[in-house]
């Protein structure tokens, strides 16, 4: 069956396991298990301590989300209204270091910066994911139905995460040693949000080939994001999820490289980039949902490869293409790279004929590895 807006929810729990259920909540995050597995077996407590607070904090919201999947969410009656067709309902609020959400409203639609700029940053990033989708995807929130964006920022201490709970966004303060102000990277807000999109649409499951798609979607919506609120061509942009957030003491430059998987960073705490770029170098797990962080760096790299291949703004034919893919109902919940790959092609020749677009996406596959039917 292929999920929309009113069937089931996949849950993104990093517990190798899928959880559904009606309008049931979701929950993603941007730093990956396995990176702050990592960090909380270092021996400096500074890189160990927030390390495995946050793993807790995790998986106490994971643990939260399936609750409310089964007894129901409260009602909510304190959030804002779905906002008029082609028009943002922004909130952002302030968790104060603390966990319960959303916190104190900092910030609302058409209000004047304040002085806090991290609560400014989440209000403009969540205006960025607004604009592309509506203004170049036609779609109105990231449920097509005008759904209020809601973000949290402050929240617990030292928390090194960023996350989507299927409902709003949240973002930590980092610790200083290995992660910044998540709110620092445009791609991580529009990643999140792009979850959203994904639980509204296709719900690829989160396990295996499917949970990376579900992973490269967000990552390439992310990449437009960014690149759109640069004004950024294909050729100028730099294809790094996550650039900013990373510490100075950390040997890197981002969480993942979509040009070039396997190279965003390598550092003696943080480890290296597992990503691979082709599948001869697909990596079989049971950790991290069977690699949904990890070989999501093969469909990222053929969205490169595609976008780069025709140029110009990378939005405007190879982001629609993928975007009609997401949407176009017929990617299945446990679609497989070679689904994916397949709808691509057809839709670049639904879209554009037999052009320059249907031979790069065509091409792009073929390079990473990814048959085609």
């Amino acid at each position: 069956m292929v999920a929309g807006s009113d069937s089931t929810v996949t849950q993104c729990d990093g517990s190798g396991m899928t959880t559904n259920g009606g309008h049931g909540p979701v929950f993603c995050t941007i730093v990956p298990p396995h990176v702050l597995d990592r960090l909380s077996q270092a021996e400096d407590p500074l890189v160990h301590g927030p390390a495995r607070r946050t793993l807790r904090r995790d998986a106490y919201e994971r643990t939260q989300r399936r609750l409310t999947t089964v007894v129901g969410a409260p009602a909510v009656t304190t959030r804002a209204a779905a906002a008029e067709p082609g028009k943002p309902q922004r909130t952002v609020y302030d968790a104060g270091h603390g966990t319960d959400l959303p916190g104190e409203k900092a910030r609302g639609e058409g209000e004047e910066p304040g002085q806090d700029a991290t609560v400014n940053r989440a209000y403009a990033g969540l205006g960025a994911t607004f604009d592309l989708f509506m203004k170049e995807f036609g779609r109105n929130s990231i449920d097509g139905g005008g759904l209020p964006l809601d973000a949290t920022v402050h929240y617990d201490r030292d928390y090194n995460n960023a996350f989507w709970n299927g409902e709003q966004m949240v973002f930590g303060d980092g610790d200083g040693e290995i992660f910044l102000d998540f709110t620092l990277a445009v791609d991580v807000i529009g990643h999140e949000l792009a979850h959203g999109v994904t639980q509204y649409t296709a719900n690829l499951d989160y396990f295996g080939q499917s949970g990376a798609l579900n992973e490269s979607v967000s990552d390439v919506f992310g990449a437009l994001i960014k690149q759109y609120t640069l004004g950024q061509t294909a050729e100028e942009a730099d294809w790094l999820i996550g650039a900013g957030l990373l510490a100075p003491r950390v040997t890197g430059k981002a969480l993942r490289s979509m040009k070039e998987p396997g190279t965003a960073y390598d550092d003696d705490v943080l480890g290296k980039d597992p990503q691979p770029a082709t599948m001869d170098d697909y990596v079989r797990t049971g950790r991290d949902n069977g690699g949904v962080h990890i070989n999501s760096g093969i469909p990222n790299h053929a969205f490169y490869l595609a976008a780069t291949t025709l140029g110009g703004h990378a939005w405007e034919r190879a982001g629609l293409i993928w975007y009609d893919v997401l949407t176009g109902g017929e990617l299945d919940q446990n679609a497989q790279f070679t689904d994916f790959a397949t709808l691509t092609v057809k839709a670049a020749r639904a879209r554009y004929g037999e052009g320059a677009e249907l031979v790069a996406v065509t091409k792009a596959w073929e390079r990473v590895g990814v048959r085609t039917l």
